[in-house]
């Protein structure tokens, strides 16, 4: 994994495990003096084969001048603690939860993308009072309006003990595996994934027991349909989606959007962009992070 320049590494203990984090060190260019505080923006990444903290990590540093920045590897993901367990949603709400009781003092800021975004929807319904606001790429469940996502060939597949484990080894984890999967299936555009993203994904998903994690996912372990749930939410929210995401379609994000429009302030379509805007565009994504900032926590 990659830790960018002006950042180092720390950890917190949860529950089912210990979680690594980054933030801005004594290092880095402009630092405001010790005793000026700064308020915290917490960036979470989403799952697939190798996710990261490193996912956003073209962005978080544009904003470590003005807050806080704290970018955690979930549990199971980069050089966090990889528990031998079978993950349901219910984990990664609790240790979400865990985290910000843990790492902040006062309800903050949080961006999260795909279905990370979505369990913390379900966290910040659960305790609002960690939340200052959410700033969401692609918000999914992955079974969003009844849709199975588990209903193809390949997943059954990955269902199958001992088969699972393989498919993991020799198609997901490797360097081939990746590329593949961040070309045709995360960005919009091929030509945009580089060898450093490759590599960065790659060091991840090769972690002892990294495919527990990967392997709840694929499975559909960790899905449910949003849209039970975004209809109780009360944190002001904006949501980004990129119009060529693979997984769930623009349509779906305007769906969601209309149940909750008290709490879903804006709703932005990103043309020419996949999954995860923040790793395709990064530029743009930062541009559109400001702004929300500004006008949610207003």
């Amino acid at each position: 994994m990659i830790i960018p320049p002006g950042f180092c590494q720390r950890s917190v203990s949860t529950k089912l495990g210990r979680m690594a984090y980054y933030t801005a060190d004594a290092n880095f260019p402009g630092s405001v003096l010790p005793e000026k505080t700064l308020s915290t923006l917490v960036f979470l990444h989403g799952f697939g084969g190798g996710s990261s903290a490193y996912e956003w990590s073209k962005v978080y540093p544009a904003f470590a001048l003005d807050y806080r920045v704290l970018a955690p590897d979930l549990l199971g993901w980069g050089r966090s603690e990889h528990p031998e367990r079978n993950y349901l949603a219910e984990d990664y709400i609790s240790t979400i939860t865990e985290f910000l009781e843990k790492t902040c003092t006062e309800p903050v800021p949080v961006v999260a993308s795909s279905l990370t975004a979505a369990l913390t929807i379900r966290a910040a319904i659960a305790r609002p009072d960690l939340f200052k606001s959410l700033i969401l790429t692609t918000p999914t469940g992955l079974s969003d309006f009844g849709k199975d996502y588990t209903n193809n060939f390949f997943i059954q597949l990955v269902k199958t003990p001992i088969l699972d484990r393989l498919l993991y080894s020799a198609g997901i984890a490797t360097s081939g595996g990746i590329r593949n999967f961040l070309e045709e299936r995360q960005f919009a555009r091929p030509e945009r994934v580089y060898p450093e993203i490759v590599e960065a994904y790659l060091a991840s998903a090769q972690q002892p027991n990294a495919e527990y994690a990967a392997l709840s996912f694929v499975r559909g372990d960790l899905s449910f349909d949003l849209a039970l749930y975004i209809p109780q939410l009360q944190v002001p929210t904006a949501i980004v989606w990129g119009k060529e995401s693979q997984f769930t379609e623009a349509e779906v994000g305007q769906r969601l959007t209309s149940l909750n429009p008290e709490a879903v302030k804006q709703f932005q379509l990103l043309n020419d962009c996949g999954l995860t805007p923040h790793l395709e565009l990064p530029a743009i994504a930062i541009a559109l992070i400001r702004r929300f900032l500004a006008t949610l926590n207003s």
